[in-house]
């Protein structure tokens, strides 16, 4: 059995550290809201994002992020925009030895890195292993069969993490392609709230079964321009937490899409929501999509939608207008 800290008491950092805890792990989380973290201790359970999912008195949780050391496996349960900020504030107090393990979903801006190119600038010397694929926080919690993949440059700790973390309920896959398994978790959400933004217009299945696929294709295709192996996104960290993300009302990229759909402004569908992953990587993906000279109508259309006040009709009549293409990219790609 590992020591295990978990840095968030968000929705997944919580459903972490209870299937840990419950497979006789030893856990702590940390949050950098006490009062969060007090309602936590108070009720026994996360009211807000996880009703009714027992925290034990068992789990540690804490404030002070001098507290995190330790530990063997350090879980980066943050929104994506807060990962670097965090890592600096953990940085002096993580043992030499743990390794860092982040389940967030996103890309820095600005910077465009992968999250665990962050947290290696940051927690230099420790080994970084990704954890993506299809996993709602609440299905995760109650124990719902659920199976993911662990990501590194290192395989050795790859495999130490799925090692620890596999169990009845978790299956852990290895996978070596971590670039891949990094954008195929980020940028599914952008096709998750274009999925919402159809729903709420009241498009049906046919609609959304295009989106999807052609929305794959295209994270393949920044994908392996940026270095990733075009396979991966066939797996459960491409194509597989695509699904789970266009599909589900656990998602909250797709619930803002919805109110987008249905005419709320983008702005406020994320107010509403909270944290919208999607949101945030469509302008970030767009920005690499140009600078790495790659086709991606879909996340093109989005952006103008989300950061330009483009109509939602105007653009899905843009994406169905397009020049007449062969589905085979090697044949059109080629001319």
């Amino acid at each position: 059995m590992a020591k295990i800290t978990v840095l968030g008491s968000g929705g997944f950092g919580i459903s972490l550290a209870v299937m840990a805890d419950n497979f006789g792990h030893e856990v702590t989380v940390w949050s950098a809201f006490a009062e969060e973290i007090e309602n936590i201790r108070r009720d026994g359970e996360h009211k807000k994002l996880l009703p009714g999912v027992k925290v034990k008195e068992s789990i540690n949780l804490i404030t002070d992020i001098s507290l995190i050391g330790n530990c063997d496996i350090i879980i980066f349960a943050i929104p994506s925009a807060f990962v670097r900020k965090v890592a600096k504030l953990a940085a002096p107090y993580i043992p030499e030895n743990a390794v860092i393990v982040n389940v967030g979903k996103g890309l820095e801006d600005k910077t465009f890195k992968r999250l665990s190119e962050v947290l290696e600038e940051e927690i230099a010397g420790n080994p970084v292993v990704a954890l993506s694929g299809p996993s709602h926080a609440e299905e995760v919690a109650i124990g719902m069969p659920t199976t993911i993949v662990a990501s590194s440059k290192s395989m050795e700790h790859a495999n130490y993490v799925q090692e620890e973390l596999s169990n009845k309920t978790l299956r852990i896959y290895c996978n070596d392609d971590i670039i891949g398994c990094e954008l195929g978790g980020a940028l599914k959400n952008i096709i998750a709230l274009c999925a919402g933004i159809c729903d709420g217009m009241g498009y049906g299945d046919n609609t959304k079964a295009a989106l999807m696929t052609r929305g794959i294709t295209e994270i393949a295709r920044l994908g392996v321009a940026l270095g990733a192996k075009k396979d991966t996104f066939a797996g459960l960290t491409g194509i597989g937490d695509l699904i789970v993300t266009c599909t589900s009302m656990h998602s909250r990229n797709r619930r803002a899409g919805i109110l987008i759909g249905q005419g709320i402004s983008p702005q406020e569908a994320v107010e509403r929501v909270g944290t919208v992953e999607g949101y945030f990587c469509t302008k970030v993906a767009w920005e690499l999509c140009r600078s790495a000279n790659v086709e991606m109508p879909i996340t093109e259309q989005l952006y103008q939608t989300l950061f330009c006040g483009k109509d939602v009709k105007t653009a899905l009549s843009d994406l169905m207008g397009r020049p007449k293409k062969h589905e085979s990219e090697s044949i059109w790609t080629a001319k």
